[in-house]
């Protein structure tokens, strides 16, 4: 019997679990939070010192945790970028999450490459204020003296898993993390060096990427290290998606992705197109308002979610005429980013709270079934949509989204698949390691325990909410979602 464990470098916290290689079971559990940082841009986190997330791991490693582990997968934040000089020391604090001020630096990147659809065929995305190419391009406007000190770059998980090797010579990444760097090519698997000078003004080395199953080497005590990979790739391993499969996460924004067999260029810069953990693709659409609409009708009727839940169901489908556009904050997609929400179909019989209610969770899924809808037509497969994040516990959640995703709806139940994503690679690459399973078969652990939810016969009902909903949108803003 093997033993992995996966560790996961979230933006708050270290998470290590430690699983049986052959069938996933959880052996033990370790846990520490990032030391907090002095206040920046307003509470906003946008860097911090990498030795951090030494100090949190080697805290969530304690007490003999990894006693008996033969592997571990490392995962940890996307789009952060940690800059070393020559000598593979760190030049200033990492940089890392989304950074709004530099939105006006990632416009610049994509004027100087010829528009969204020249970085949409070059890399499969549209840099954005928090990708890493737009921080190497933020880095030589702000800091230009630790630009020119910058020899290499990388995210990190990469700069996690090269720690824990005792800083090789060899620097390794996968094509997940990779892939949302803003200078790697999902379509390609090649770097765009020449991208990277672009943001940063000169050359600068980055890492070898690995494939799925390979290993980044081992530590000085024997430990294999997997490649490792991003947030967002490792969950989805963790929760065993295939082709067909999509994942709605509910959190205040929201984001829907999907397995796909091919990378997809967007030019309007809607779609992101990621590499997973497995050697697939996994393109990702996100809106700007999920559960926050929920949040802000839930505050207007004086209750908390699992009121706002138990109101919803006292009215029926299609709230009596009432259609919430839930565009709150603006909108990604459709882009309407200087927009409003907008409530539409008010009538006497409609004025009532349960009305209001079922309005905000319809507008909700339909505004998330709308970014569905950006994939299926541009071929991806959705069967199943996996429901994530504490909304999708909400009776009204279950009970509505079905008929509006046109599939069946899983809510696994909670657990930490980032953490269990990052197990299962390391298990895959122990197993190809000692030769007992080939790169192309990760393990085969059982699926989470979830619940169910089938569209049954209200797939009619839920088309016509949609279209309740659709017509209120396209009278509203014209244009602004493909027909």
């Amino acid at each position: 019997m093997g033993i992995a464990a996966g560790l996961d470098s979230s933006s708050e916290y270290t998470r290590i679990i430690v699983c049986d290689a052959d069938t996933g079971a959880v052996i033990r559990q370790g846990y520490a939070p990032h030391p907090a940082p002095p206040p920046q841009d307003g509470g906003r986190r946008t860097e911090i010192d990498p030795q951090s997330w030494l100090l949190s791991l080697g805290e969530a490693a304690g007490g003999g945790l990894l006693e008996g582990v033969q592997a571990i997968g490392v995962s940890a934040q996307q789009h952060g970028a940690v800059f070393l000089d020559e000598a593979g020391n760190v030049v200033r604090p990492a940089l890392i999450g989304n950074d709004p001020a530099a939105q006006t630096v990632a416009a610049d990147l994509v004027d100087g490459l010829g528009g969204r659809a020249a970085w949409a065929q070059a890399v499969g995305l549209v840099p954005q204020s928090g990708t890493p190419i737009t921080k190497l391009r933020r880095l030589a406007r702000t800091e230009p003296e630790a630009a020119a000190r910058t020899a290499a770059v990388l995210q990190p998980h990469d700069w996690l898993t090269w720690q824990l090797l005792g800083r090789p010579a060899r620097r390794t990444t996968d094509r997940g993390d990779a892939s949302g760097t803003g200078y790697w090519s999902a379509a390609t698997g090649a770097w765009r060096p020449d991208l990277a000078e672009l943001a940063l003004g000169r050359p600068v080395a980055l890492p070898e990427v690995l494939g799925p199953a390979d290993a980044a080497g081992q530590t000085p005590e024997g430990l294999l290290i997997s490649a490792g990979t991003g947030e967002t790739m490792a969950a989805a391993f963790g929760l065993g998606l295939g082709l067909g499969d999509a994942v709605v996460s509910l959190g205040a924004s929201g984001s829907v992705s999907a397995i796909h067999h091919e990378p997809l260029a967007d030019g309007s810069g809607t779609i992101t197109s990621y590499a997973d953990a497995t050697g697939m693709h996994l393109p990702v659409v996100r809106t700007v308002n999920a559960v926050r609409v929920l949040r802000g009708a839930a505050e207007l009727l004086g209750c908390d979610l699992e009121g706002l839940s138990a109101l919803a169901l006292k009215s029926s489908p299609g709230s009596y005429g009432l259609v919430l556009l839930p565009y709150l904050e603006g909108e990604r997609t459709p882009e309407l980013p200087h927009t409003a929400g907008t409530l539409a179909g008010l009538r006497r019989e409609s004025m009532k709270p349960e009305h209001l209610a079922r309005a905000a969770f319809e507008g909700m899924l339909c505004g998330l079934a709308d970014a569905l809808d950006v994939l299926r037509r541009r071929g991806v497969a959705v069967h199943r949509v996996f429901l994530l994040g504490q909304a999708a516990e909400l009776p009204a959640v279950q009970s509505i989204a079905p008929a509006l995703f046109g599939a069946q709806v899983v809510v696994p139940e909670p657990a930490d698949y980032t953490t269990l994503g990052a197990a299962r690679q390391a298990a895959w690459a122990l197993a190809v390691a000692n030769g007992h399973t080939a790169p192309t078969a990760p393990p085969q652990w059982p699926a989470p325990v979830a619940t169910l939810c089938d569209p049954g016969d209200e797939l009619p009902v839920g088309q016509a909410v949609r279209q309740q909903y659709a017509a209120v949108r396209d009278e509203t803003h014209p244009g602004a979602f493909p027909a």
